[in-house]
């Protein structure tokens, strides 16, 4: 089976079968029909991809409905830690977190439906992150929280004074004070 049940309900490590064999390797990075099996129906309809240096963290970000996404996030290159954080209200692990390691080289995906908030740290010299969304980019319906919330207390597993993050990053608010939909 190619996927992995996390804590977090609705939350996925997807480990696509991959063939290997002197020339290299092949996989299907995603195949509708194998997540349909499982029960996932996503029209994914926008591929994103960032490069990013040590240290860079972008996140955490989300879309409010009827906007809201799910991710399938993949490094392409080189080594980040994903983290996803449930914001859905109602939810009995709200304000919970779960990241996992995501490699190049171990091909692992995490699927994050709406209702988390998402962001990364590069653990690498550079890394090359794609990720689908199942809706299309809204700035309006942009929300986001401190990568550094005292209450989520996220190992980005970065020295301290390492994490490089963007101006408007830095002003996201806490979980508390965040404005969600979810």
């Amino acid at each position: 089976m190619p996927f992995t049940a996390t804590p977090l309900d609705g939350l996925l490590i997807f480990e696509p079968r991959v063939f290997e064999d002197s020339r290299g390797y092949f996989f299907e990075a995603y195949n509708q029909s194998v997540f349909e099996a499982e029960g996932l129906q996503y029209n994914f309809v926008q591929d994103n991809q960032s490069f990013s240096s040590y240290g860079v963290v972008r996140g955490l970000h989300y879309q409010q409905n009827p906007h809201a996404q799910c991710k399938l996030v993949r490094a392409l290159a080189g080594r980040i830690l994903d983290v996803a954080v449930d914001i859905r209200k109602n939810s009995a692990t709200y304000g919970q977190v779960f990241s996992v390691e995501l490699t190049a080289e171990n091909k692992k995906q995490l699927l994050i439906p709406a209702g988390f908030a998402h962001g990364f740290s590069v653990l690498s010299e550079t890394a090359v992150v794609m990720y689908k969304c199942d809706a299309l980019y809204n700035k309006e319906s942009e929300g986001g929280i401190i990568y550094n919330d005292p209450e989520l207390a996220i190992d980005w597993q970065l020295p301290e004074g390492a994490a490089v993050v963007s101006d408007k990053d830095l002003v996201l608010p806490s979980l508390k004070e965040c404005k969600n939909n979810f």
